[in-house]
């Protein structure tokens, strides 16, 4: 599946993300490019094992409560991963133009994470850029490309610190939400406390290295 007729709306280390239609469906196509530095062969396979493994990810997620895009169609030997386009816009950018809102939706996030924790899934790049808030209202969160299943503790923890720390940079005025994320995280989350001391684990981790 080539790229004629897409256009690119976002370009990143593993590859692009272009806006184009399936079916005469509005949809998004994530593309991963090749390596020039991987052995040709070496490079397919890993392209093609993480479009499966993200594409498996999205489809366990959302099976297990999460708002995730619909998967269309993945093509392993380009590397790309078509899905539903959402719409709407990233909770970054609705948190920077509507403050106001940030109680309700970090409410709603940490309950969507520990959901998420609760099925084994770690997504593991936890930021609000990678959460939509889609067309229907609810949060979607996309981009499982680092994530994984079957993940311990250790995973829910870093999964949480990294999503603390983008809050910190991204979001500095918005403490008080986090906490309330943090809560309703708990709240929903088995055995949070175990998560929560790991997190405090990493912390110290990087203090003291």
């Amino acid at each position: 599946m080539g790229t004629d007729g897409m256009t690119e709306i976002a370009k990143g280390a593993e590859g692009s993300v272009y806006r184009t239609t399936f079916l005469g469906r509005s949809a998004i196509a994530k593309v991963r490019s090749p390596k020039g530095y991987r052995i040709p062969e070496l490079d397919r396979k890993i392209r093609n094992q993480r479009i499966r493994s993200e594409a498996r990810l999205v489809r366990e997620a959302r099976r297990a409560g999460i708002r995730t895009p619909v998967i269309y169609y993945a093509d392993t030997e380009t590397g790309t991963l078509v899905m539903e386009d959402v719409g709407g816009e990233t909770v970054k950018h609705h948190l920077d133009e509507h403050p106001e809102d940030a109680s309700r939706i970090c409410r709603e996030i940490g309950r969507n994470i520990a959901i998420m924790h609760n099925a084994g899934i770690a997504h593991g790049d936890l930021t609000t850029s990678n959460m939509i808030i889609a067309g229907d209202g609810r949060i979607c969160i996309i981009d499982f490309s680092m994530g994984a299943s079957l993940v311990e503790t250790e995973d829910m923890g870093v999964d949480i610190r990294l999503l603390e720390r983008a809050f910190s940079s991204a979001h500095p005025k918005l403490g008080e939400a986090y906490k309330e994320l943090i809560g309703s995280y708990c709240e929903t989350k088995t055995c949070p406390d175990q998560v929560m001391d790991k997190v405090q684990e990493i912390k110290d981790r990087g203090r003291y290295t």
